[in-house]
């Protein structure tokens, strides 16, 4: 079986090695905080949500955000996106989007509340 490895410096910890489920997470919450068309040389990178936050949050809008994550979910070999839920709140969206670890089978509930009075991703 591959075990996935990579560093983290979002931890206060000593220890900054990740490995297989945290590292796929880590790699994903990466992928949200960058606006589609921000990064060099790949438009197509990036989340849509961040020039949605300003937008009333109707079904053609849940759906346009939840085909954004199921294509971003679906870049990366090692996720299966089971669920996606787009909840609104006071400050901006609160995600909930349960994946499984396709090597360990291991199915988890990731919550990502994007803030647009911040700008800032909070992922729990």
């Amino acid at each position: 079986m591959t075990i996935y490895r990579g560093f983290s410096t979002l931890r206060n910890a000593k220890k900054y090695r990740v490995t297989d489920f945290e590292l796929v997470k880590q790699d994903l919450t990466n992928y949200f905080n960058i606006r589609k068309g921000e990064k060099l040389m790949n438009p197509n990178f990036g989340t849509i949500i961040w020039g949605m936050l300003f937008e009333p949050l109707d079904e053609g809008t849940r759906d346009i955000i939840a085909r954004d994550i199921s294509r971003i979910v679906g870049y990366d070999p090692r996720l299966v996106a089971n669920d996606v839920a787009v909840i609104e709140q006071d400050t901006g969206f609160l995600i909930q989007l349960t994946l499984t670890y396709i090597p360990d089978n291991q199915t988890e509930t990731l919550s990502m509340a994007f803030d647009r009075n911040t700008n800032k991703l909070f992922v729990n």
